[in-house]
């Protein structure tokens, strides 16, 4: 009988479509040291397992968008992380700009790999994670130009296993409850002078609440923030 040496990796898989939970799940199991313990297709299934502690893990590998009636993963990241502190959460997800690496990172996740990157780099990614280093691909590192001193991250680079090579990540505060108004005001239509007059502050302050808005997501235009429409809504 092959018998591994060490505690493996439990694993378990958050994904609305069964065929990816099961093709997840089915890669994972063919290495030695990762063993998937659970399959959930919903956040309230996992919730409910994980507060019966009918399931428990070491790494969580979740979609980021799950369907229509479920919780908005940046909402669901911030309940896990509440919730189960010690449970490390892999994001898995097809939109992979960075203002949305930005928002799950600083929700509380604990690497991001995007539904483009290899099943090697995903394996790469777990085990990164589960030793207790951040990973993110490269890409979204080298965009933000701000490095995070003194943090154990992985790029996913592929030939840095051990964290050692230099690594940038975005270095920014979370949105204040004010820059999220004054975003969702905007996005809704109205201009800045009427945001202005809506919250009874000046045009001054809501342009610069407005421009530190954009700093923290890493964004320019707004353009970009349009395209995050739906993720900043449902945040």
């Amino acid at each position: 009988m092959d018998t591994f040496p060490y505690p493996r990796i439990r694993t378990i898989i958050l994904d609305d479509h069964a065929i990816v939970r099961h093709g997840l799940a089915s890669h994972l199991s063919q290495e030695r040291d990762i063993e998937v313990v659970g399959s959930f297709g919903s956040g309230r299934e996992l919730a409910t397992a994980l507060k019966n502690k009918s399931c428990t893990a070491d790494i969580l590998l979740m979609d980021y968008s799950l369907g229509p009636s479920e919780i908005d993963g940046i909402n669901l990241i911030k309940l896990l992380r509440t919730r189960h502190p010690s449970l490390k959460i892999l994001v898995l997800s097809a939109s992979h700009n960075k203002a949305t690496v930005n928002m799950v990172m600083h929700a509380g996740a604990h690497g991001f790999v995007g539904k483009d990157e290899d099943v090697a780099d995903l394996v790469r990614a777990i085990r990164s994670v589960a030793s207790g280093r951040t990973r993110i691909k490269e890409e979204l590192f080298t965009e933000t130009g701000h490095k995070l001193p003194q943090a154990n991250i992985t790029a996913a680079t592929g030939d840095d296993e051990d964290g050692s090579g230099e690594s940038l990540l975005l270095n920014r505060q979370e949105l204040s409850p004010r820059e999220y108004e004054v975003l969702r005001c905007y996005l809704d239509g109205m201009s800045v002078t009427e945001i202005a007059e809506k919250f009874m502050r000046s045009v001054k302050t809501i342009s610069t609440q407005k421009q530190s808005a954009y700093r923290k997501l890493g964004i320019h235009t707004d353009a970009e923030l349009f395209k995050i429409r739906h993720q900043l809504e449902n945040g």
